[in-house]
């Protein structure tokens, strides 16, 4: 853990000017520039949830544009306080939006590379989300409920659920998609509006923390 921190921290310094330069989490969580930090070929990351706790461990040869955006947002805690706004039962569960706005306009067009698909949507394989093509991904993840074989044209898994898929199945799904489809939270709204706009939704699971662990 102390290693990954003491990496990740090296990296920020340099891109704000030198190692002797302050490390300022607000300031890198609203830099997309800033996440640059090449991640581990396998890390594992803790999400803390309103639910209870899950563990995803990221591949980065499975999708390497995919694992190390997930491994630099973990970093800044980007994860805190963010919604599982879209949950679709028997689909998947869909998070990363952010809960303030001001970060959401930040990092909606800080893209990453597209990854060709080396593995399956397999239950509990966690993939960005995209608009459209594999070149749109940005923070949205989502994490799936079955072997969702349609979505590996061109949606890349770079991690898998290893322990607490019960906790992600247990995600409250009531509201299921935006309408017309359910009675979710429009992505729009939750992008401009961010979790003030969620108070609406009031039984909607959060994650607590994501945190890396060894």
């Amino acid at each position: 853990m102390m290693r990954y921190r003491a990496l990740f921290l090296a990296a920020l310094f340099a891109a704000c000017g030198g190692e002797d330069a302050p490390f300022d989490p607000d300031q890198a969580l609203r830099d997309p520039s800033l996440a640059t930090l090449r991640a581990p070929e396998v890390f594992r990351v803790k999400f803390q949830t309103t639910k209870g706790d899950f563990v995803v461990e990221a591949h980065r040869n499975w999708a390497p544009h995919g694992a190390d955006r997930f491994y630099n947002l973990v970093r800044m805690d980007y994860f805190t306080n963010v919604a599982f706004f879209r949950v679709i039962s028997g689909f998947m569960a869909q998070f990363g939006m952010h809960g303030n706005p001001e970060i959401n306009r930040i990092w909606m067009r800080a893209f990453i590379r597209a990854d060709p698909t080396r593995e399956s949507n397999r239950r509990g394989r966690v993939t960005f989300a995209q608009a459209g093509s594999p070149g749109t991904r940005t923070v949205q993840l989502f994490i799936n409920y079955a072997h969702n074989a349609n979505l590996d044209r061109t949606f890349a898994p770079f991690g898998e659920v290893i322990d607490g898929m019960n906790v992600v199945e247990s995600l409250y799904a009531g509201y299921g998609d935006e309408a017309p489809s359910g009675t979710g939270p429009a992505q729009g709204r939750l992008l401009f509006e961010g979790n003030a706009y969620l108070e609406k939704f009031p039984d909607l699971d959060y994650i607590v923390r994501a945190v890396l662990v060894e």
